[in-house]
């Protein structure tokens, strides 16, 4: 932007909304660079930056925010490895962690697609990330956080470590010798202390000479020489050796960290240049999350419309909200009105918003509130006179003003404070208005505060410009800072000053000299302003009411969307799920037949014998069950229902496929079935009619006795089985044992998991035809089986 601009950012006091902005960033660059922010002046750019800002705000209220970390400024670090010089072990770490941060980053983003979470603006950066693992280990591995150098680092440096600590150890010993034993008394205190990083004693200056050695230091008094003992000098030589091998063994694993670093150098500032960006999006999105502020539309057809508009700098408990509309059917406001009313904090409302909306910041609004993009935002707020250039107020503002017309055009907004402040009003006023028709024909949009009487009438008869005012309350002689567009404001002087106590007679002699115009148009002002209000309260209900309409029509939409998902899921579970029960239903049946061609082979005259067949076949039956819990074929379900039971008939038990008489109709659904010796009450969708009802039963009864004498073998396998499938045979074993008059059966339920265990002996413990049951023998299974006794 211009020069002229950046004076209206401070003019407006943008960088202050940047420094608080700037709180909520967690890197020093990304501090550094919010405060250097800068308007954006093309829509794709700016929609762009707000709609990064609100899948920021999205991942903030979901997840918390983006797993980032704080970063001191790197450049000198990538500069540093740039020239291949070493870095230290501080620097290795922070690196270290820059990398371990964008792995973190990277993996994060892939979470957040798993979830469907729609952040297409953002994720596009994630997605630049670069994976440095194998680097990022060795960094953390040979470093620590505090940019100390681990032992095992390299198998040397440990070596070297052992052999100080076992040196250190030995010249302890032998000191603490000296001040534990017979010695001591020659000391001046029973320490071992370091001078010129050597081990050392405190000995009483008269004797010096009794331990020999090197003398280091001594003590202010003279009365103490710290000395190293004759016996301790080798060892401290040693030491001191050690650890010259030790800080050259650290520099060279420094050297080797920072070499593998270079040919990745430009990854690696990539990588830090997009968690630079990402901290700065969280940071406006925690702004705005605090602020209560919403993403404006971006509005390209050259109008603006804040609903609810709030100074983003004054506390949001005490800040007055607006309604402020400029482009759509005028292109100039003129604010009129008392000083102290809120005129200057509008403005700069309308310029700090439309600044913020630039910079990618939501704004401090309501819903539906739309910004129009501007190339140029000017301002001329306040007393910007220079005592040095000795300017007067007027001339000050002048030089502004002739600034400002020399940019402002079609693509302008323009913020004027008093416009033609500090001159004779005769003179002020026309100059004043000649401003405004020269910008008019521009089209640029304009909003000025004034207190010209002139302009009032100015505003009413231009199609192109709209009067407002700040509402004065006249009982409390307070202003609300409420903004009145479409009305003119007043000054409110005489009658302040009535309220005051100015006595009568002066208030009267001072509305004699006010012109019969001026008059008319405050009794205007106020009758429009008494109609104003019924018309805004009018509004503000309507406009609620729509708010709340659209919030529900928005909750409606989210709600059917969340439905058809969710039921194009279900259905698709419920597809695959069928799919799998039909496969494994068309496995097992495959086995099953060819267990029965076996059978068919192996027996005498390649005949089966009947229980044989009898059991292959319940198997059989198992799988059309679960092939009709598939299908429910109501065509079907009505051609079965059609044939009405009788008492005598013959009919099938389907899920048991056995034949059977019916004997009565015990209520609406179930029926009372004889099957040989057994009475079952079955309900009539498990029977299938196979005739009409007949007084003999000779050849059901000799179809019951062959069921009876049918063989049920005593035991069941259900080992390896799905917990569903199991119960399931299970019910239809208990039944099949029940009618062959078993009274004991086993099931082999095995131990695994215990799932199947367990539902098992919950079946058999709500089972009304199982009398006990209990665990097999050791011998027999134990806990894998389950042996039951039937009623």
């Amino acid at each position: 932007m211009e020069k002229i601009e950046e004076k209206t950012l401070r003019i407006l006091e943008f960088p202050k909304v940047l420094k608080k902005l700037s709180e909520y960033a967690l890197s020093d660059a990304a501090q550094n660079k919010i405060l250097n922010l800068m308007p954006l002046i093309h829509a794709d750019d700016i929609i762009y930056q707000q709609q990064a800002t609100a899948d920021a705000l999205k991942i903030l209220k979901s997840e918390g925010g983006i797993p980032l970390v704080r970063f001191p400024m790197l450049d000198s670090i990538f500069k540093r490895i740039s020239i291949q010089a070493t870095l230290s072990g501080k620097e290795l770490a922070t690196i270290g962690k820059l990398l371990s941060v964008s792995r973190e980053v990277v993996a994060f983003f892939e979470m957040l697609s798993g979830k469907e979470i729609d952040v297409s603006a953002i994720k596009p950066l994630a997605d630049e990330l670069t994976i440095l693992k194998m680097i990022e280990n060795k960094i953390m591995n040979s470093v620590s956080d505090s940019g100390e150098v681990y032992d095992h680092a390299s198998g040397q440096l440990a070596t070297i470590r052992k052999n100080i600590i076992q040196t250190e150890t030995t010249i302890r010993n032998y000191l603490e010798k000296i001040t534990q034993g017979k010695n001591a008394k020659y000391l001046s205190d029973t320490l071992i202390t370091m001078r010129n990083d050597r081990y050392v004693i405190p000995v009483q200056a008269s004797y010096c000479t009794k331990f020999g050695g090197v003398v280091h230091d001594q003590s202010a008094s003279g009365q103490t020489l710290f000395i190293e003992p004759q016996h301790v000098v080798e060892l401290n030589n040693r030491l001191e050796e050690l650890q010259s091998k030790e800080r050259h063994e650290i520099a060279r694993i420094f050297k080797e960290l920072t070499a593998d670093l270079l040919p990745h150098l430009a990854e690696v500032k990539n990588n830090y240049e997009i968690l630079e960006m990402l901290d700065i999006y969280q940071a406006k999105a925690a702004y705005a999350r605090d602020l209560k502020a919403i993403k404006p539309q971006i509005n390209t057809e050259n109008k603006m419309a804040l609903y609810e508009a709030r100074h983003p700098l004054i506390s949001q408990a005490e800040v007055v909200a607006n309604d402020i509309f400029l482009g759509k059917n005028f292109n100039q406001i003129i604010v009129t009105g008392p000083n102290t009313g809120g005129k200057t904090v509008v403005l700069k409302t309308i310029g700090l918003l439309q600044l913020m909306a630039q910079t990618g910041l939501h704004i401090p609004a309501a819903e539906g509130s739309a910004i129009q993009v501007y190339e140029h935002i000017l301002a001329d707020i306040g007393d910007e006179q220079s005592i040095e250039q000795n300017l007067s107020t007027f001339s000050s503002h002048m030089t502004a003003i002739i600034n400002i017309m020399k940019i402002a055009d079609h693509q302008s907004l323009v913020l004027f404070d008093e416009l033609g402040v500090g001159t004779d009003p005769q003179e002020g006023a026309p100059l004043a208005m000649a401003i405004l028709d020269t910008l008019m024909s521009r089209g640029t949009h304009v909003v000025t505060t004034s207190h010209y009487s002139e302009l009032k009438a100015y505003g009413y008869n231009r199609p192109d410009t709209m009067n407002a005012s700040m509402e004065f309350d006249v009982e409390s002689l307070m202003p609300t800072y409420r903004f009145i567009m479409g009305i003119p404001g007043k000054s409110n002087a005489l009658e302040i000053a009535k309220r005051l106590g100015l006595e009568r007679s002066v208030i009267e002699m001072a509305k004699k000299g006010i012109s019969h115009e001026s008059q008319g148009i405050d009794e205007m002002i106020v009758d429009l302003n008494k109609r104003q209000k019924e018309l805004i309260q009018s509004q503000e209900v309507t406009h609620r009411y729509l708010l709340e309409a659209e919030g529900l029509h928005r909750e409606l939409k989210k709600v059917h969307a969340d439905y058809l998902k969710t039921e194009a899921a279900r259905q698709k579970q419920a597809k695959e799920k069928a799919n799998k029960i039909v496969e494994v239903a068309e496995q097992k049946a495959e086995r099953m037949l060819e267990k029965i061609r076996q059978m068919q082979l192996q027996s005498e005259n390649n005949t089966i014998k009947e229980h044989e067949l009898i059991d292959a076949r319940s198997k059989f039956d198992t799988l059309k069950h679960f092939q009709h819990l598939l299908s429910k074929n109501k065509v079907l379900k009505k051609a079965k229902q059609a044939k009405e039971l009788k008492e005598g008939q013959t009919v099938n038990v389907l899920s048991l496929n056995q034949q059977g008489v019916v004997v009565e109709k015990l209520d609406g659904k179930n029926w009372m079935v004889q099957m040989g010796a057994m009475k079952l009450k079955r309900p009539e969708s498990d029977l299938e009619s196979l005739g009409s009802a007949t007084s003999s039963s000779e050849e059901t009864t000799k179809t019951i006795v062959k069921a009876q004498t049918m063989r049920t073998k005593s035991e069941l396998d259900i080992r390896g089985e799905r917990v569903e499938d199991a119960l399931y045979q299970l019910d239809q074993y208990i039944d099949q044992a029940l009618l062959a008059n078993l009274s004991i059966i086993t099931i082999i339920h095995g131990v695994g998991t215990g799932a199947v265990r367990t539902a098992v002996r919950n079946l058999l413990s709500q089972h009304a035809r199982i009398e006990s049951f209990e665990y097999a023998p050791a011998n027999q299974g134990g806990s894998g089986a389950t042996i039951a006794k039937l009623k």
